[in-house]
């Protein structure tokens, strides 16, 4: 590390040679975390000294400038003001010192003799606190026996051996965060720590791992309940045989996984609760094992999904999502198939109305009444796609076709719960002209210079429907075929050019 910015993997290279003023001196070659800090690959006048991911992260600096770090008990000391020299430049006992003037504080021995008793501390944070290794052995062990929930983030620690000798000294630890470290980890299962017997919760974030090496790990935490892997290198998944069995949660966000098909791999884990796959690149999920309104074996215990920030542009995708027995949070937002439907109400009815167990929509409860609109609104939308695809009253002619129950999987079961469509609420979501429903009535109350929202306000008395609910267009009499969205409220009729013979539709 360089004036407090990030660095990993220090490599010192001495030279000797002639041939340069700098080959003449000792330098540390370093690899930025930030590569926007480094300068080049490793290399210089043609000689490649180390190795960089980034072909321009690489810089050589001086070994005065470089921290390379302290041992985790120093850390401690220093971050929670136990350390010696601290007391000695800051004042003791009831005294602390700043600048030039002494402050006297009341209490101030119970607080620091509270503190100084490590072995009481349960939870720690040494975070950017420049660890970069475990310290002598055992001592650990010896001074903080009561640790339980530990935040190593942001360190120097360079290697996964590191952080098992540190946690092989805690004998109860529950919590580890480990995340911003660029560590190595081992390639083969050679050795299987106990370290973390009792560890619960894990956070690898920005670590570089990989999912490989996650699996081999993964054979020291056996009862480990949530894995947080942000932003790291996976991108492709293998099934975890024999290990991550009590697992409940597992961040996978901001990894590049692209193919959805790769969540099979995992499907199986019997205890997973949630899986956040923010920003992972999938387009689409496919649930393979069962077929239109059936429910899979794959996620058996899956609760909460989070799929946000992704490429899903098909509305299949979230059909499939049905087939989750115990689905019920979804977080969907800042995908493709949602800017399908301009009005943000029926885009989250349509969701609503596919996913019939969902209670949570993108951090919004669903109300029992709300579902019941959004079903009953779904079902009529579509009942005329159901009957000119083969749906029919009477239970014996009801064969709809297999591309409308791939398009609409949960429309049977619908009809079921409410009973089908009647004939009459298929025919009031036909287009009504705005001239035959309300110009032929009282054509004086309708002028150009009204405002859609005020004809919206006409419409309610008429028809008695909500003007949120409806959406007005007109056909153009010079341009067959063409419909136009009145999508303003706030204009007014002549902003659309209207003119007579001019065709206003209203739908809802």
């Amino acid at each position: 590390m360089w004036e407090h910015s990030s660095s990993r993997r220090m490599q010192i290279n001495s030279r000797g040679s002639q041939r340069s003023p700098l080959l003449r001196r000792i330098w540390l070659g370093v690899e930025w975390d930030d590569p926007q800090r480094g300068k080049h690959d490793g290399s210089y006048e043609a000689t490649q000294y180390f190795k960089c991911r980034h072909p321009r992260g690489g810089s050589f600096i001086r070994p005065n400038k470089a921290n390379f770090g302290v041992d985790f008990l120093t850390a401690v000391k220093d971050r929670y003001g136990l350390n010696d020299k601290q007391d000695v430049l800051h004042g003791t006992g009831n005294t602390v010192v700043f600048g030039t003037k002494a402050v006297e504080f009341v209490g101030m021995d119970s607080v620091a003799e509270q503190q100084r008793q490590l072995n009481k501390l349960v939870d720690i944070s040494v975070r950017e606190c420049a660890v970069s290794h475990a310290g002598q052995e055992e001592e650990i062990s010896r001074t903080c026996a009561n640790m339980r929930h530990i935040n190593l983030s942001k360190n120097l620690i360079s290697s996964w051996d590191t952080v098992i000798t540190i946690a092989s000294q805690i004998q109860n630890l529950e919590t580890l965060n480990v995340s911003e470290n660029k560590m190595r980890f081992p390639s083969t299962s050679t050795f299987i720590s106990s370290a973390f017997s009792n560890l619960k919760i894990l956070a690898l974030n920005q670590t570089q791992i990989t999912w490989t090496e996650v699996l081999l790990c993964a054979q020291g935490w056996p009862v480990l309940e949530e894995l947080y892997l942000s932003s790291n290198n996976i991108t492709v998944l293998e099934r975890p045989d024999n290990v991550l069995q009590t697992l409940k949660l597992l961040d996978l966000s901001d990894n590049q996984l692209l193919d959805g098909n790769q969540l099979h791999l995992i499907a199986q884990l019997p205890r997973l609760e949630q899986l956040i796959l923010r920003n992972t690149g999938i387009s689409s999920i496919h649930i393979p094992d069962a077929g239109f309104g059936c429910k899979t074996k794959m996620f058996p215990s899956l609760r909460r999904l989070a799929i946000n920030d992704n490429k899903i542009s098909e509305w299949s995708s979230i059909n499939e999502l049905d087939k989750l027995p115990n689905l019920r949070a979804l977080q969907c937002n800042n995908n493709p198939f949602m800017d399908t439907e301009k009005n943000p109400e029926t885009l989250k009815q349509l969701i609503i109305a596919k996913i019939s167990q969902l209670e949570v929509l993108n951090n919004c409860e669903i109300l029992p009444a709300e579902r019941r609109g959004a079903e009953l609104d779904y079902r009529k939308i579509f009942g005329k796609d159901w009957l000119e695809a083969g749906g029919h009253w009477d239970p014996e002619k009801n064969k709809p076709s297999e591309e409308f129950l791939a398009a609409h999987p949960r429309y049977p079961a619908l009809c079921l719960k409410y009973g089908a469509p009647e004939e009459g609420e298929l025919k009031g979501r036909q287009p009504l002209t705005l001239k035959s429903q309300l110009l032929s009535k009282k054509p004086e109350m309708v002028k150009m210079s009204m405002t859609i929202q005020k004809v919206k306000g006409l419409l309610y008395r008429l028809l008695k429907i909500p003007g949120s609910e409806l959406k007005l267009s007109y056909e153009s009499s010079k341009l067959e075929g063409k419909e136009v969205e009145l999508d303003n409220d706030l204009k007014p009729l002549q902003f659309y050019s209207i003119e007579s013979g001019d065709c206003v539709l209203v739908r809802w």
